[in-house]
């Protein structure tokens, strides 16, 4: 009764508004209301019109005969058609060549060869290079200015950088030479990682490297953790306080590189290099700046042993290591 007079007051006042007045619930009305579930459907008998079983043999063995195994089921049709035999249809051919699983792409498909994960260590400064070029958005809608870095995975010291309009492997391949004269490389000395961009696969780059005797790896497609180390460089510049929306100009892009990566260089604590700066590391002051923080902490601790509660403080380790994809414990054991 109630569900009927609820029935009659919604079209007038609303079908929520009749159930507060009537005091029902609104999901029993809406329950009521929702059509009913579909009978699940019952397995159709076989069709009278279907081919016998030898009808469905003599099909297939045509199919696979030496005239007809390379072509479509329409062309055989066709084929028949003319020849003045019909057998069944183009969609009968289909479900017969499914049913014995007899239909797939033939051609070729494109294949990815397998790219091995790159594994590389580095113990001391210059002997492991990442580079990548980051976009920094222009002074108008797209508009861009393309920043090329190369890092020293072990120092994370910038050892070289430049701003440009373009991606170019012209530019990157002179950034690399100036940078290797700077650091003074020698043959067989360093290892240059990258990703796969174009610039960094390029023709020119790779007949320079091998030119200095220098070995080049690169990431995995699509793999961005295996150069990990230039990616959160980019991070570290772009989430620098002052880094504009957008640079005005390509001079201004650049002026405010030299300023971030001089202070990148020389005055970033770095957590991965025992909070050293990467100048520290690189250039070998890390070891005695490592013992004047030893010593300070000693004289602290003498000084108020009881505020260490978990003992004679340390500073923060150096790096003896560094590694792109370190292999499991096993793996280097062996």
């Amino acid at each position: 009764m109630i569900r009927a007079a609820v029935e009659e007051l919604s079209p007038v006042i609303g079908t929520r508004p009749a159930c507060r007045a009537l005091n029902a619930a609104p999901a029993t009305i809406y329950r009521h209301r929702r059509p009913a579930a579909p009978k699940p459907k019952q397995e159709r008998s076989p069709s009278s019109r279907r081919l016998s079983p030898t009808e469905e043999a003599e099909v297939l063995k045509i199919l696979r005969s030496e005239r007809f195994v390379d072509s479509a089921p329409a062309q055989v049709v066709a084929t028949l058609l003319d020849e003045g035999r019909y057998l069944c249809s183009e969609r009968t051919m289909y479900r017969l060549l499914m049913a014995h699983r007899e239909v797939r792409e033939r051609r070729n498909q494109l294949t990815h060869p397998a790219y091995s994960r790159p594994e590389l260590l580095a113990s001391a400064p210059n002997e492991l290079w990442s580079w990548d070029i980051t976009k920094l958005l222009g002074p108008a809608k797209w508009t861009h200015f393309y920043l090329y870095v190369i890092l020293d995975v072990f120092s994370r010291y910038v050892v070289g950088w430049t701003l440009q309009h373009r991606e170019s492997a012209q530019i990157a391949q002179q950034l690399i030479r100036q940078a290797a004269r700077q650091q003074a490389i020698m043959p067989g000395t360093l290892t240059v990682h990258a990703d796969r961009g174009s610039s960094m696969t390029s023709k020119p780059v790779a007949f320079l490297l091998a030119d200095l005797g220098i070995t080049k790896t690169h990431s995995r497609p699509h793999t961005s953790n295996d150069n990990p180390y230039s990616e959160a460089q980019f991070k570290t510049l772009k989430y620098r306080p002052g880094f504009p929306d957008r640079f005005g100009s390509i001079e201004e892009g650049r002026a405010f590189c030299r300023e971030f990566f001089a202070w990148y260089n020389e005055q970033h604590r770095h957590s991965g290099i025992g909070l050293m700066t990467p100048s520290a590391i690189h250039h070998g002051h890390a070891e005695q700046l490592h013992a004047k923080r030893a010593r300070v902490l000693e004289a602290a601790y003498a000084a108020n042993p009881e505020r260490f509660v978990r003992g004679k403080p340390k500073p923060p380790p150096l790096p003896t290591a560094v590694w792109i994809n370190q292999p499991e414990p096993a793996e280097i054991a062996q």
